[in-house]
């Protein structure tokens, strides 16, 4: 399923990861791991946030991919399931009208 990590990041933490250097690690890590379609970084609320896109093959994946962002960023992290255009164009051919 495809789905959509959002990990809003702890502004101290965040900011002592630049210091120390380890902030590019710690995105580049996660992104090799979680191998996304489609990565934005922006600010959100006031916190550094990443928004990844990937198809998730089980659910068991979610705490060794979230496990990083808690616990190096004390991150908050959430998981959406989305669609791109050919699901919402497949999920309405299946309406029946």
């Amino acid at each position: 399923m495809r789905v959509m990590l959002k990990a809003s990041m702890d502004t101290e933490k965040a900011n002592e990861a630049i210091r120390n250097g380890t902030l590019g690690k710690i995105i580049q890590e996660s992104l090799e791991q979680i191998r996304p379609e489609a990565a934005y970084f922006t600010s959100e609320h006031g916190k550094r946030t990443a928004f990844l896109f990937f198809d998730m093959q089980d659910s068991s994946q979610m705490p060794v991919l979230s496990e990083p962002f808690f616990l190096q960023l004390n991150a908050e992290v959430t998981y959406t399931p989305v669609m791109n255009v050919e699901d919402v164009q497949k999920g309405l051919s299946q309406l029946g009208r």
